[in-house]
């Protein structure tokens, strides 16, 4: 029996934050920036006048006091940074307001992060559904028999576009099992998994800690394990994003590739058939890939029947490029058939896209989407 086994980091679904449709990236990177700022000083046991004056500056910056209103919607859209804080009758607000809604005053009454309930997030606006119908287009096209999907908002979402973009957008044949766990990432960017075959069980990693940092949970994501039943052995396969390389830490990226290597070598004494699929966020030549081709697993693009281009992300030419990855085991690596990219749905110089695919704002994802065909 041929199983198709894809990875296909997706940027979310149907939403998605507003700062990572800026198309300057100094300007994405400085709304982040400042979020993760702002996120450090919030959890701070008391405010100084300096941190309460550097939560009023972004605040302000990124409207971050704004209420949503359906009825009388922002011209200039959502805020890229919200400030959730708790309903009447709780714990006091990080910040009060007076004056007009579009131009408060705005005083930090909060003095410490005890004082208040609530949390800072990034704003989200909805995805064109040009780029939602590519990301179908791009499901479809591959129509692998098990994806792992990354980057994807929660499991309704993906049932939602299994049903309603893939099925009736598409007409093409929807999954009959979908699986995701919500992950430690904020963002709500999380790792989950489209199958043909009954997925029989999860073992999530959300609680490993970073072992230079035991307060700190190790995954920027998670690290699930999905057991998938086949004819005979169960499939194993180890979902993964590690670490961005924006605001990198690379040993924090390293540190979760040798734990996903611990997590592998485990899962491989139950079943030997194992497989690591994702975004690894770093080249094949990078310390993090290493620790994880060092047990003995392999790429499938360096797999004799792969002719493609070296890279998984933006132009996808040069080994630079390369972020994703499914790596097989030797009894696995035997059975392979066929290795194959799905490109198409990405905006780049030197990419051959969907006809439907005419800019950075209509593309599916800025990651191809990588298949291999396997004997089980």
């Amino acid at each position: 029996m041929t199983i198709r086994i894809a990875t296909f980091n997706m940027e979310n679904l149907f939403r998605r934050p507003t700062a990572f449709r800026l198309e300057n990236p100094a300007d994405r990177e400085k709304v982040l920036a400042d979020f993760a700022k702002l996120v450090a000083v919030l959890d701070l046991p008391t405010y100084s006048d300096a941190d309460k004056a550097e939560i009023l500056r972004i605040v302000k910056a990124y409207r971050a006091y704004e209420v949503d209103d359906p009825r009388h919607p922002d011209p200039k859209g959502p805020p890229p940074i919200v400030v959730n804080q708790s309903r009447p009758g709780k714990l006091t607000g990080l910040f009060e307001t007076s004056g007009p809604p579009k131009t408060p005053h705005i005083e930090i009454t909060a003095t410490g992060r005890g004082s208040w309930t609530g949390w800072a997030e990034l704003g989200q606006d909805d995805l064109d559904m040009s780029m939602v119908r590519n990301t179908g287009r791009v499901v479809a096209e591959v129509d692998a028999d098990i994806l792992l999907t990354v980057e994807v908002e929660d499991r309704l979402t993906l049932e939602r576009f299994n049903t309603q973009v893939l099925a009736d957008a598409l007409g093409r044949r929807p999954y009959p099992y979908n699986l995701l766990i919500d992950g430690n990432d904020p963002r709500g960017i999380d790792i989950g998994i489209l199958s043909r075959h009954p997925i029989t069980s999860v073992r999530s990693h959300l609680f490993d800690t970073d072992p230079d940092h035991p307060a700190d949970r190790l995954f920027s994501r998670d690290c699930p394990e999905f057991e998938i039943q086949l004819d005979g052995t169960p499939l194993v396969i180890l979902g993964n994003h590690l670490k961005s390389k924006f605001r990198d830490d690379p040993e924090l990226r390293l540190a979760q590739a040798k734990r996903v290597a611990e997590i592998y070598r485990a899962a491989a004494e139950r079943t030997p058939h194992v497989m690591v699929a994702g975004d690894l966020n770093d080249d094949p030549e990078s310390e993090a890939a290493a620790q994880l081709l060092d047990t003995g697993l392999r790429d499938v693009m360096s797999h004799p029947s792969y002719h493609g281009e070296p890279g998984t992300h933006g132009q996808c030419s040069r080994l630079q490029d390369k972020l994703d990855y499914l790596l097989l085991p030797p009894p696995l690596w035997h059975e392979v058939q066929h290795v194959g990219l799905e490109t198409r749905g990405i905006f780049a110089d030197g990419i051959k896209s969907f006809d439907t695919v005419t800019s950075k704002l209509t593309e599916a994802s800025d990651h191809a989407a990588l298949y291999a065909d396997l004997d089980l």
